[in-house]
Parts: structure tokens; C-alpha cells; sequence
């Protein structure tokens, strides 16, 4: 899956991108998200995901627009997440952010929490796990934190046969993240070239 990363870009770049024959795009920020989708409830194909760190208090609103949040890493999100989606009588799909080296701090679950987040989104029953995702570390090579990446997703679905996305990979390190398994690269600057000023 080619997902577009279409945060901080105008309704009107979705449109253009949809026309080309996209489907997935990806969002960051839920007041921009909200508001730019609601803007396009005319492309009737269009599946909007939530990436990056979601605060549970946002739960709610995010469930509005998103068809899928893949950023879950912790029990306490999905549980929100869980009784957003109750409230709204529809299940979610999620995917579960794995932190490969560890460092929780900049959002993703730590490999060992992985079994645990996974059985609670399943237990609630109002989430549906598709797989897991990661964003390279720093600290380590591309190549080796999506090849463990994998090896996390090969283990989760055992247990779990839903759960067979692997996202990763981005513009810069999309062909590693594919050759070692990545189903969905999420794609920004690629397609879009280098992000707006945010201040002059």
C-alpha cells in the first residue's frame, strides 16, 4: 500500500492525488485532519489514516474521521480508542507502534509490550489489530529495525490472523522497508516535495 502523508498539505493536493488513483491518506494532526476531511466526503473511496502520537483525550474525535489509527502504544489508548468506537456503534482498524530501540519517549510500544497491546486491542472487541508499525530509530539501521519489525508481525499472528500489515518505510528509506516486508510505505515528501514554512 502506497499511504500518502498529506499532513499540512490543502484539501485541494488530496484531490489531486485521488485522481492519479490514491486511496489511503495519512493524517497527524486531529483538528486539521477533521476539518480537511470533511471537506472531501466527495472522494467516496478515500480511507484516512491517523499517524503519529495520539493523546487518549483526542480518542473521540479522532474515530469522527479516521478509518484507521496506527499509532497505538499503550493499553490506555486502545481502551479509548475501544470505547470511542463503541460510543460511535463502529469498529476500528489499528495498528500497533512498536518503539524497536526501546525508546518509548518519541511514541511506539517497547518490543516486550507488544503480546500485552496486542490482547487488550483484540479483548475489546471494538478494535480490529491489522499488524504493527515503526519508524526507523536513529540508533539504528533502517534495514534492521524493519527486518525486526517483521519478525514482531510474523509473531503476532499466531495469535492474532488479523494482524498482517507491516508499515514501514518512508521517502528516504522506502525500498529497505519493502525488502523486508513492509506492506504499506508511508509516503510524504516523495509525492509532495519538502514541507511548507510554518512561520516566515
Amino acid at each position: 500500500m502506497l499511504l500518502a502523508v498529506t499532513k499540512t498539505w490543502p484539501a485541494s493536493d488530496v484531490e489531486i492525488l485521488y485522481e492519479l488513483g490514491l486511496r489511503n491518506f495519512a493524517e497527524n494532526r486531529d483538528q486539521e485532519a477533521g476539518a480537511k476531511v470533511g471537506q472531501l466526503r466527495h472522494l467516496v473511496e478515500a480511507r484516512w489514516h491517523m499517524v503519529g502520537r495520539l493523546q487518549r483525550n483526542k480518542a473521540k474525535s479522532v474515530v469522527e474521521w479516521a478509518d484507521q489509527v496506527d499509532s497505538v502504544d499503550s493499553v490506555r489508548l486502545a481502551e479509548a480508542l475501544a470505547k470511542a468506537a463503541h460510543a460511535r456503534g463502529q469498529k476500528l482498524d489499528v495498528l500497533l507502534q512498536v518503539s524497536m530501540d526501546g525508546d518509548t519517549s518519541r511514541g511506539g510500544c517497547a518490543v516486550q509490550d507488544v503480546p500485552e497491546l496486542a490482547g487488550a486491542i483484540t479483548r475489546s472487541g471494538d478494535l480490529i489489530l491489522r499488524g504493527a508499525m515503526t519508524v526507523a530509530p536513529l540508533t539504528m539501521e533502517p534495514s534492521q529495525a524493519f527486518e525486526a519489525l517483521a519478525s514482531v508481525v510474523s509473531g503476532l499472528r499466531d495469535d492474532h490472523p488479523t494482524a498482517t500489515g507491516v508499515s514501514a518505510g518512508m521517502s528516504g528509506d522506502l525500498e529497505d522497508a519493502i525488502s523486508h516486508g513492509s506492506t504499506c510505505v508511508r509516503v510524504g515528501t516523495a509525492l509532495l516535495g519538502s514541507r511548507r514554512l510554518t512561520s516566515p
